[in-house]
């Protein structure tokens, strides 16, 4: 059976009243949606409150989930994305960004060595997107590995297209720094 099908027996049996296929659905996605969480939140007991935050609102929300739409993992993905936003803005972390002008990127090389991103496993990868400032690890995780433009960046953070573009290229850039940095100490071992 297909993934996409097991997760649909999995949500019909939860919208019939099975807490049991609620709790095989929690633990067949918890991890990823935890690394998630920790993506756009540094503290890991708040990333762990914002998943069961998160997981409450799919169980309220699962009816909405349309199969023929998208696979339940995005669906349930953008709702702990829109959780750890919701918590971000309750924060105010962004109305301390100021609104910069943008920054020629042609001044920039971005080029990461293939060494670099092909020995990072996804929990060191976690790690360094989470030694970012907020508001560059928030831009950077919603236009690089959630897919948002930066059109719906500026609207759902209330700041201007600028400045989610520069914050993008600042977070590219500081992560450049930290993998390099990263390479050169295993280098030296």
């Amino acid at each position: 059976m297909k993934i996409e099908q097991t997760d649909i027996v999995l949500i019909q049996e939860i919208l019939s009243g099975s807490q049991k296929a609620f709790e095989v659905l929690y633990a067949k996605y918890a991890r990823n949606h935890f690394l998630t969480c920790l993506r756009y939140i540094k503290d890991r007991s708040i990333a762990e409150d914002l998943l069961q935050e998160s997981y409450i609102n799919i169980y309220k929300n699962i009816k909405q989930f349309k199969p023929q739409l998208s696979k339940f993992t995005t669906w349930s993905n953008r709702v702990v994305i829109n959780t750890c936003l919701m918590h971000l803005r309750k924060n105010d972390i962004f109305s301390k960004v100021d609104d910069i002008t943008i920054i020629d990127s042609t001044n920039y090389s971005i080029a990461q060595p293939p060494k670099a991103i092909d020995e990072l496993s996804l929990k060191e990868l976690t790690n360094v997107i989470q030694r970012l400032p907020k508001g560059y690890r928030t831009v950077f995780n919603l236009y690089v590995i959630d897919g948002y433009s930066h059109q719906e960046i500026a609207d759902i953070l209330k700041i201007s297209v600028s400045t989610s573009k520069t914050q993008l290229l600042k977070a590219k850039k500081a992560l450049q720094n930290k993998l390099l940095t990263r390479d050169n100490s295993q280098a030296a071992k």
